[in-house]
């Protein structure tokens, strides 16, 4: 059974880091292109940031980049967002989510992903 799992987030104050780490099971994350979504209360939900099977391709949602750092570990099944300078409006549910692909070096955040987390809450406040 395909799984992910999604785990770091918590109550941080602004201007604050958080990690947040998703581990796959069931399926290796190999021949996935990887992504973070997240969903704040009373909005649609939104693509944060990709990363490509190789690892060497990304894409970052404009409102985070420079503080949002998505990257992979394919010798651990887990994928990762690295948050800093957090700000209140960061404030959502996370969901990890992977795409099989047989493309190596490019991601997007279009909604065609098939295999989501339960999500985790970050909350940015002081």
């Amino acid at each position: 059974q395909l799984q992910l799992v999604e785990s770091g987030g918590g109550l941080v104050q602004p201007g604050g880091s958080l990690r947040l780490s998703c581990a796959a099971s069931g399926f290796t994350l190999d021949y996935y292109d990887l992504g973070w979504f997240r969903q704040a209360p009373g909005k649609e939900r939104e693509g944060v940031s990709c990363i490509s099977r190789s690892g060497r391709g990304t894409n970052t949602v404009d409102s985070v980049k420079g503080r949002f750092t998505i990257s992979r570990d394919n010798a651990k099944n887990t994928v990762y967002l690295q948050m800093n300078s957090l700000k209140p409006e960061d404030t959502a549910v996370y969901y990890c989510a992977a795409r099989s692909t047989m493309f190596l070096n490019v991601c997007d955040m279009k909604n065609s992903y098939a295999n989501w987390g339960q999500g985790t809450q970050v909350t940015v406040s002081s």
